[in-house]
């Protein structure tokens, strides 16, 4: 299985409802794309303060790296990517991806 880690920087312009668009374009991808099992969104909670500035994030769990490669290469997912880098500070700046892969 594929932990696939979104951490954002959103700009400081960009409404609570331009997130919610953002991320119901990238959660309406669940069911669509095969392999790709679900999304869960939000914003950073931890007490640590060692976010570095990514207050955002969302991970979509996928059944393994073909599923991933696939999910990474649908015009949807593209499109979806494209209005999100289009919100975040520095655009793909303010963007950090990390993907784990774990036994289910």
């Amino acid at each position: 299985m594929i932990r696939h880690c979104v951490f954002v920087k959103f700009r400081s312009d960009v409404s609570a409802e331009e997130k919610a668009g953002i991320y119901a374009d990238l959660g309406a991808l669940v069911g669509k794309i095969d392999g790709l099992f679900s999304a869960h969104f939000g914003p950073n909670v931890s007490p640590e303060g060692h976010g570095k500035g990514f207050n955002d994030g969302f991970i979509m769990d996928l059944a393994d790296a073909a599923a991933r490669d696939r999910y990474l290469a649908d015009p949807a997912h593209k499109a979806a990517g494209a209005r999100l880098v289009a919100a975040l500070e520095g655009g793909r700046e303010g963007l950090m991806v990390f993907d784990m892969e774990f036994e289910r």
